[in-house]
Parts: structure tokens; C-alpha cells; sequence
């Protein structure tokens, strides 16, 4: 039956990517054994309910193979039919070009670039290794074993293709580090990539690698052979430390040009296709075609393992809520993504108006208390908490000693940090990462993903301007927020004091569909008595009133509003020209408020001058013209606070000569 259930996978599989003219046919040939003994031997889930916390994770790194994975979960019971798989590749189906979260019933998450996989699998076995520690059934007795209310394995397909990229590498350093024995990596080795062999650009010894990582390594000579991978998968869940498995296979076998690249991507002609399914055993029969014995026996392992582990995780959670919770489970809806309604306004935080403190030293503060707040509120830096000010004072730090804590040290790994947390958040977590704005660049493939899955995660970047200095070019951030506004379903906050950082949290933490980016300056910053926590939602409002006839009207945000406070002043007492003030800490909500709204803020016919440390083209839609915008349009240089806003012309006598030519 083995055989009959892996022929039919890989014939629906074939069948797929011929009729949508479009495919990856070569993984779903040598990989079908391989995901195939995953599911029916050791893959807890449950059919019905996909979304079960406690299940295992499967992520398919090597996302082009979407065509197997959506034939083996039709095949194993989930909720997709023979229309979904003929629909593969069409707009609005269940069955995309890759896999996405959300659309298809028992996809874990959203893959495509090689490598993300992966890293964000690591990052389900982090979580696993948290909850655990955190809810469990404590012993009575010396001989009771200790039940945990979370316990599950993460498991990877990962190609080639995944290994070349650096993300995978951090990520698989971070989980030797911290001995995540939850997590199997799956190692298609076919040694062939897009463009030819992979003698010609990947040499190292695998097994080596990441056994010099903290990893087991289990090598699988026949990727045919179901006993074999069974076996190694055995072994893995029974190691003391994170595994890869690598299963040599023959990519696109059963082709013409099998072995080779020519089969790695791209629709078989019609004759390679019916001698492909001459082997199968389904050259006979029309495109589709299943038998349904196999489906019906392949489904039914699945669903009665799946739904045994199930059965015993609800009894248990009850058990729980009863025992520890006093019947109320209110306490863990967190972990479910239910919405937890937060007010930070509603703590005295003590802010005095003359407070003089970096943004970033006061985050540290509302993040500890978020800390006591959210139980699922965790995260860290790459290496750089002492600059960032992310590290939880209240907090242990996680590690394989006691995973039970708030900091994570991700090390020198920002691209795997993003990932990583992106993991976290398909798990329940609200998680945060963070590291210097210009650093941003290094995060930007994981911060996309976490935009494409509509992922409550906060991403934390301080030394918000040129001003840093010093450290020259490479330290001072001048296209980064651009980069990160640009982003679909980001949320960019930057927030110019204590006020509306506070209001910012609000906005993050009530949100449970985007990610945001908190942007912090690393110098002093003066707290205003105008500004307002309540109005960040709003995107922009006035922070200083006209007091006669409006003359024109400042835009600023972030660590510039001071600038633009104290031009107003300057130019009220000397110029008798009155200006109002505007904050803008997030732009976007502002343009998506209500055209009364932005007229009230910004009235038409009214000069409107924009001052911020960036080069975001989005000023022109807010400022009069772009003579009107006050930017940063260069690399910066080496040299004091004062010399660098100099030389990149956004010193303040700068600005406001060139105000005075337009009032």
C-alpha cells in the first residue's frame, strides 16, 4: 500500500503542474517518499481541526514543491478536493504557486524564498520548548512522570537550494545553541539546483556542518526506501539535540533527464508524462485519478494517530484549566491570538514634561511592563541589547538550561532573528526582535514574510538618524525607512517622546492582522506636554496650534518634531510668522484617515513643509512640493552630531534659511 498511496501522490502531483502550465515536477518526484512516511508514521494533526495548538508543525522550506504537499494533504484526509488540485497555480484557490497560510487547510506557514523555511521552523521549536516549560502537570510523586500541556515536534523538508542560503545557517547555529531536539530537518539531497549540479557552488560536507552546530545527523542512502526514512525520523525524535536527516534522492525520477537540472522546473512533455505514469501505474487512467482505497487508507493513518494525540491533548487541557486555572481559560487566550483588549494608558508612568530621555531607554521601560502584561510577550536582539535597550529587566533569559523566560539571545543572526520570531508568532507568541535602524536591511526578507502572513510581530530598530555620528556612514540610516514603509501591511511607528511611544504600544499590541516597526532615537529627546498618546492612532495630529493667522504648517516625526518645535518658536518670536506643528508617527494611517480628518489637520491652500532625517519619497504627498521637504538625500559622513547634519544640509540654520525663502 506504501507504494500505491506514493505513486498516487506523485501522478496528482504531475497532474497538477501539467494542467497549470507551470510547476516544480522534479521535488515532487523525490520527495514524495519522503513527505509521505512523514504523514502516515509520525506527523500528529488533526484533520478536522488544522489550527490545534499542540500539533506537530510541518514546513515545507523547499516551498516550489507546493504540488506535493497539496496532493499529500488531499490524499491524507485534509479539506481539499480533486477541484482544488485541478484549480493549482489559478488566482483565489486553495492551492497556490507556494504555499501560503491561511488558504490551505494544513499549510503551517507561507514559503517561497529558500531558506525562510527553515529559520521560522526554529522558531516553532523555540516556542514549543517556552510552553512547555511554562505549562505543564507538575509530578505528586517521584515515580509520576511530568505531563506537559504542550509538547509537539517540528519537522522541515529542506532542499539543497535552503542549505546554500546564509539564513539557514544562522538559524541551524541558534538551534544547536540552544539544544531544540524538536526539531527534524528533512534533507532532500539531490544534488542539482536550477542552474546545474551543486558540485559547482556547494562542497562543504553537510553532516559535518551541522554536527559541528550541536546537531544529529542521520544520512539516508535511498530516498525510496519508506523503512529506512522511518527509522531515521525514529532515531531523530529520540536525540537529545535538533536533527537533519539526509535522504539521498534522484530529482524528477521516473523523467527523461532525471538526475539533472532539465527536470527541476517546468511542465514534461506529454510522452516524458506517460512514461512517468507507466511506471506509476496510472498511464491508463484519466488525469486525477486517485484510487480512493489508498486515499481512504492513507487518511485513516493519519486522522486515528492524529486524532488519538488529539483526544488526549483536550482531555488534558481541561484537566488543566480545572486544576491550575480554576476553570477559567481566559488566561491562556493569548496563545490563541484572542483579542486581549490593552489600554497602557490606563498605567501612570510618570513622564514628567521635562523628561530628557532617548526613546530607546524609555521603550525599555513599557516593555517590561507589557512583559507582566502578555505572558507571550518575548524577544531579543541581535547582540545588541545593550544599544537597542530591548532586554526585559523582569525576565529570565531563555536558554536550554530553563527555557522558561523573556529574553532570547539571538546573537550576531539578524536575518535568522526575523524569521525566527516569525515562527514564534505562528505559534502564539506576540514576539519582538530588534537592532539598529540600518541594520533593518539585513531583516527585510523575514519582515516581508511576516507582512505576507498578517503576523502580530513588532520589529524594534533604534539610532534612528543620521546623528549617530561617529561611526560613519554604514551606522547613520537614511533609506531604511523608506525601505520599511514601502512594505504592504506594515506598520511603521516613529514616535517623537515618551507620549507617543506609549500610544504607539497601543496601536501594536491591539493589532493582531500586521506587524509593526517601532523606530527609537538613541539620543536625549525632550518629553512635550502637547503631544498625545490617544492621537497616534490618528497618524498625525497638531502638537502646536497657530495662534493667529495660520502662516504655514511643519510636518515632523520621530526625533525631528523638536526641530520643527523650535523653528516655530524661533520663528513666532522673530519673525512674527506663526506656524502649526504637526507629529506624524505613523504617515500611512494618517493618509488613510478620512479627507475631513486630513483637511483638519492639514488645510488646503496652506504652505506645508516636512522635516524628517529620511529620504522617503512619501513627503510628497503630504508637503506643498518637494522645495518644501527637508531630507536626507546622502550618505552621511564621519564626524560629530553638528558636522553631519551639516554636511548632509539638515542642519537647523540650514533649514531654516531655506524656510524664510518660502514664507
Amino acid at each position: 500500500m506504501d507504494i500505491e498511496i506514493i505513486n498516487n501522490i506523485k501522478s496528482l502531483a504531475i497532474d497538477m503542474i501539467e494542467n497549470a502550465s507551470s510547476g516544480h515536477p522534479g521535488i515532487c518526484l523525490s520527495s514524495a517518499p519522503i513527505i509521505y512516511t512523514l504523514y502516515s508514521r509520525h506527523l500528529n494533526v488533526s484533520t478536522n481541526d488544522t489550527d490545534w495548538i499542540s500539533r506537530d508543525r510541518f514546513v515545507l522550506s523547499a516551498g516550489h514543491g507546493s504540488a506535493l504537499l497539496y496532493a499529500t494533504l488531499f490524499m491524507a484526509g485534509f479539506d481539499l478536493s480533486i477541484n482544488d488540485l485541478k484549480n493549482y497555480r489559478r488566482i483565489n484557490s486553495k492551492t497556490p504557486g507556494h504555499p501560503e497560510i491561511k488558504k490551505t487547510p494544513g499549510v503551517d506557514m507561507s514559503t517561497g524564498l529558500l531558506g525562510q523555511g527553515l529559520a521560522s521552523a526554529v522558531g516553532m521549536a523555540l516556542s514549543q520548548k517556552i510552553l512547555k516549560k511554562k505549562y505543564f502537570f507538575p509530578r505528586k510523586s517521584a515515580i509520576e512522570v511530568e505531563t506537559a500541556l504542550f509538547d509537539y515536534n517540528v519537522y522541515v523538508l529542506c532542499s539543497d537550494g535552503d542549505l546554500m542560503e546564509g539564513i539557514s545557517y544562522e538559524a541551524a547555529s541558534f538551534a544547536g545553541a540552544n539544544h531544540l531536539n524538536n526539531l527534524i530537518v528533512l534533507y532532500d539531497s539531490n544534488n542539482v539546483s536550477l542552474d546545474g549540479p551543486t558540485k559547482n557552488v556547494f562542497m562543504e560536507n553537510i553532516g559535518d556542518r551541522f554536527r559541528s552546530m550541536g546537531w544529529n545527523y542521520e544520512f539516508v542512502k535511498n530516498g525510496n526506501n519508506v523503512s529506512d526514512i522511518d527509522k531515521s525520523i525514529r532515531k531523530a525524535k529520540n536525540s537529545s539535540k535538533p536533527t537533519l536527516i539526509e535522504i539521498k534522492t534522484i530529482i524528477g525520477q521516473g523523467l527523461p533527464g532525471q538526475g539533472t537540472n532539465e527536470v527541476h522546473g517546468g511542465v514534461p512533455s506529454k510522452e516524458a508524462i506517460y512514461s512517468l505514469k507507466k511506471s506509476l501505474g496510472t498511464f491508463d487512467k484519466e488525469p486525477f485519478y486517485y484510487s480512493e482505497t489508498a486515499k481512504r487508507e492513507f487518511s485513516k493513518m493519519v486522522s486515528e494517530r492524529g486524532g488519538q494525540k488529539y483526544s488526549l491533548w483536550s482531555n488534558n487541557y481541561r484537566i488543566y484549566i480545572d486544576r491550575f486555572l480554576g476553570g477559567e481559560s481566559s488566561s491562556l487566550n493569548y496563545l490563541f491570538n484572542h483579542n486581549i483588549n490593552i489600554d497602557l494608558n490606563h498605567i501612570d508612568w510618570h513622564f514628567e514634561n521635562d523628561l530628557k530621555e532617548a526613546t530607546r531607554v524609555t521603550n525599555q521601560r513599557i516593555m517590561d511592563e507589557i512583559s507582566k502584561i502578555l505572558p507571550n510577550f518575548v524577544g531579543g536582539s541581535a547582540d545588541l541589547s545593550s544599544s537597542t535597550k530591548t532586554f526585559l529587566p523582569s525576565k529570565n533569559v531563555v536558554s536550554f538550561e530553563n527555557y522558561d523566560g523573556g529574553n532570547i539571545l539571538f546573537g550576531v543572526r539578524e536575518h535568522a532573528m526575523g524569521s525566527i520570531v516569525n515562527g514564534m508568532s505562528l505559534c502564539g507568541f506576540r514576539p519582538f526582535c530588534s537592532t539598529l535602524l540600518p541594520f533593518s536591511d539585513y531583516l527585510k526578507p523575514s519582515i516581508r514574510m511576516s507582512a505576507l502572513m498578517n503576523l502580530p510581530v513588532t520589529y524594534i530598530f533604534s539610532h534612528d538618524s543620521i546623528g549617530i555620528g561617529q561611526d560613519g556612514p554604514t551606522h547613520q540610516p537614511v533609506e531604511q525607512l523608506a525601505m520599511l514603509r514601502t512594505i504592504p501591511n506594515l506598520r511603521v511607528y516613529r514616535p517623537a517622546d515618551a507620549h507617543e511611544l506609549v500610544g504607539a504600544w497601543n496601536c501594536i499590541l491591539n493589532d493582531y492582522d500586521n506587524p509593526s516597526a517601532l523606530i527609537l532615537s538613541k539620543q536625549e529627546v525632550l518629553n512635550l506636554p502637547t503631544t498625545s498618546s490617544s492621537n497616534v492612532s490618528h497618524g498625525a495630529y497638531i502638537v502646536r496650534k497657530e495662534k493667529n493667522k495660520l502662516d504655514g504648517i511643519i510636518v515632523a516625526t520621530g526625533s525631528d518634531l523638536f526641530t520643527a518645535v523650535n523653528l516655530a518658536r524661533d520663528f513666532f518670536v522673530n519673525k512674527n510668522v506663526d506656524l502649526r506643528i504637526v507629529s506624524c508617527p505613523e504617515v500611512y494611517s494618517f493618509l488613510e484617515q478620512s479627507i475631513e480628518y486630513q483637511t483638519s489637520i492639514l488645510p488646503k491652500n496652506t504652505k506645508v513643509f516636512t522635516i524628517e532625517a529620511s529620504n522617503d519619497p512619501i513627503w510628497n504627498k503630504i508637503a506643498t512640493s518637494s522645495d518644501y521637504i527637508f531630507s536626507v538625500n546622502r550618505f552621511g559622513i564621519s564626524g560629530t552630531r553638528d558636522e553631519v547634519s551639516k554636511y548632509c544640509g539638515f542642519d537647523y540654520q540650514i533649514i531654516k534659511q531655506r524656510m524664510e525663502t518660502l514664507l
